[in-house]
């Protein structure tokens, strides 16, 4: 289904909502003038014009949530099979190549360098919605320990300059050495490395991104991703973190993704004891996403 027809949808479903309301208050009101005298029935006849309008009003938000839902379902498989089918075909042209014609060493090692880009895209892309099936299903964590957090940031700007071939000034890093906190390290990187990621894709122009490892409040550990980018509207703070939902957009969508990531990030936070958030000045003014985790328990009670 098209945008268009998806907004027609919408449209019809709420506007069909709010004319059997006015019908419902109508018929009811009528009611009421022409027999006020009967007061049993009058009360009784409220109630149950109270529960049909309830049942109206719920019904009609419940097909609206349906086909909202539905359009992200729908927008989240056009992502996935574009992001599984592109490197795909990528990677069949260029093993054709080779095998129609034997080219010189150089050209053949940019053709292996550029499909093995294309298989870490693949595997991202898998990563990804895996990932979101785990940290959806899983009620605990499994493989619970201390970690470093400053060690681990550091391990995901390393990962993030090398798989998006960086400069050392494009990603920085400041950090507090010995920020200990519990948890699972893989579940804890596959968030600080989807923040990272989404930072340097929505960066307009050139990247410059600030990852920062610090103490917050309330005896928490924060880690903060600061980019220059596209930034994000106040009124969409609360939902980039739903399952599937990219902000609509010429330019985020130009933006390839299956709009998980985030989703990912607020799971894991959430089963670590903590929170994620958004903070931004407006649209082409970059944004801030800051992960606050519990401080480990013998760090907290030195604190």
């Amino acid at each position: 289904m098209r945008p268009s027809g998806r907004r027609r949808s919408i449209i019809l479903v709420a506007v069909l909502g709010i004319c059997l309301v006015a019908v419902a208050i109508g018929l009811n009101v009528s009611w009421i003038v022409l027999n006020w005298r009967a007061g049993l029935m009058l009360v009784l006849g409220i109630l149950l014009f109270a529960m049909l309008i309830a049942g109206v009003v719920l019904n009609t938000i419940f097909l609206i949530r349906e086909i909202r839902r539905n359009e992200r379902h729908d927008s989240f498989i056009n992502s996935v099979t574009h992001e599984l089918k592109t490197p795909v075909a990528s990677i069949r042209l260029y093993l054709e190549t080779l095998k129609m014609r034997e080219p010189e060493s150089g050209k053949r090692k940019e053709f292996y360098d550029v499909m093995l880009a294309d298989t870490e895209r693949l595997m991202g892309t898998i990563d990804q919605v895996l990932q979101a099936g785990r940290t959806g299903s899983a009620p605990r964590l499994l493989h619970k320990t201390t970690i470093d957090l400053t060690e681990l940031v550091q391990d995901c700007v390393a990962v993030a300059r090398l798989r998006h071939h960086l400069p050392e000034d494009a990603l920085d890093l400041t950090a507090e050495p010995g920020s200990w906190v519990e948890g699972d390290s893989e579940e804890l990187k596959a968030a600080v490395s989807n923040l990272l990621d989404n930072a340097i894709k929505y960066s307009s122009g050139t990247v410059k991104v600030r990852a920062e490892v610090g103490s917050a409040h309330d005896g928490k550990i924060a880690v903060r991703v600061r980019d220059e980018g596209v930034g994000i509207p106040t009124h969409e703070m609360k939902r980039i973190f739903k399952r599937f939902y990219r902000i609509p957009g010429t330019i985020t969508q130009k933006v390839k993704g299956t709009g998980l990531g985030l989703f990912i990030v607020n799971a894991i936070a959430k089963r670590h004891g903590g929170r994620v958030y958004a903070e931004s000045p407006g649209h082409g003014h970059g944004s801030t996403f800051t992960i606050e985790l519990p401080i480990a328990g013998p760090q907290r009670s030195r604190s």
